[in-house]
């Protein structure tokens, strides 16, 4: 019985030295904790060591560090750098959300500054990295445009400027062409009110893209489809009058031609207000337009050149780019 006493306490005594020495233990790492939270490293030191970590590829790291720059040093010169800083350190890793939300609280506290450009970048390239094929949600391409936008205009002298217009086109080119892939499915489901509404989309927000002459044509086709001639008309004068040698502008010309129809102007129209909403300057010199009024039920003629639309039609508020860019639609 007195084994068992003596075995039971050995057995306690040692239970407890083994509490006592991970107290210990514990307790030195969290002094050791305490004392690196009381006195951090200087934020030169430790921008110095973030930005090596950068140079060096350890992305995730060296964001970690400005990170703790930014905590441990708040009112320091370096704090403010290094939160952009660690915003651009997310991004070269990979971590796109790590990246929107450290580069968007650097924009919300220090909007005006010359680091707000890098942040906006940080932003835009996150966003735009992610943008899908027209047949996918547009959402990355919609928010990557916003902050596109804001950094052209805001920031015009910045380095990320051109780059920026560059991707406004793409980004808008890739928002149109998913309006356009939506609305020709609409076509073919018969739905074509909704089909037009798509289209009206590219028309009214998106007319510097290589799909608003397509879009013009769709619309047409749409109010034929249902019957409203006028609107039909109004739409292809306005693509004639914009687009006069675009194949599109022949098929449309083509569709009215078999419905005895031909492109009128209606300065009552959607298309009509929408458009001078968008461009009140003059319409562009062109040649002396055909009459407006031809003979109902005109024969097709094989090959014919459509004629010029009304001189009276809105024109389109911009030139397009010389070469179209994104994805394209084949006819």
């Amino acid at each position: 019985m007195a084994v068992n006493t003596w075995t039971s306490r050995g057995k306690a005594a040692l239970a407890a030295a083994m509490i006592l020495m991970s107290a210990v233990s514990l307790s030195g790492c969290a002094s050791s904790d305490a004392a690196k939270a009381l006195n951090p490293d200087p934020p030169g030191k430790m921008y110095a060591d973030a930005d090596a970590m950068l140079s060096s590829g350890r992305f995730e790291d060296a964001a970690k560090k400005f990170e703790d720059l930014d905590r441990d040093h708040p009112y320091a010169p370096e704090a403010r750098r290094a939160m952009v800083m660690a915003a651009f350190s997310y991004y070269k890793a990979g971590k796109n959300p790590e990246a929107i939300a450290s580069a968007r609280r650097y924009t919300t506290m220090h909007p005006g500054t010359k680091d707000a450009a890098l942040a906006h970048h940080v932003i835009a390239s996150a966003y735009f990295d992610d943008i899908k094929d027209p047949a996918h949600d547009q959402t990355a391409a919609r928010r990557a445009l916003t902050e596109l936008k804001i950094l052209a205009t805001r920031f015009p002298d910045s380095p990320y400027a051109r780059q920026a217009e560059n991707r406004v086109r793409i980004a808008e080119d890739s928002i149109a062409a998913n309006e356009m892939y939506v609305g020709r499915n609409y076509l073919k489901q018969g739905r074509h009110l909704a089909a037009i509404n798509r289209f009206k989309v590219v028309v009214a927000d998106h007319q510097t893209t290589q799909h608003v002459e397509e879009a013009l044509h769709r619309m047409a086709e749409g109010y034929i489809a249902l019957g409203i001639r006028e609107e039909a008309q109004a739409v292809v004068a306005v693509l004639g009058h914009n687009f006069p040698q675009s194949r599109w502008y022949q098929d449309s010309y083509a569709m009215l031609n078999r419905e005895g129809l031909r492109p009128q102007a209606n300065q009552g129209s959607w298309i009509a207000q929408q458009w001078k909403k968008i461009a009140p300057g003059p319409a562009p010199k062109l040649p002396p337009a055909e009459p407006t009024i031809a003979p109902p039920r005109e024969p097709v003629v094989p090959n014919a050149t459509p004629p010029v639309a009304p001189q009276d039609v809105p024109t389109a508020s911009t030139v397009r780019p010389s070469r179209p860019m994104g994805l394209t639609q084949n006819r």
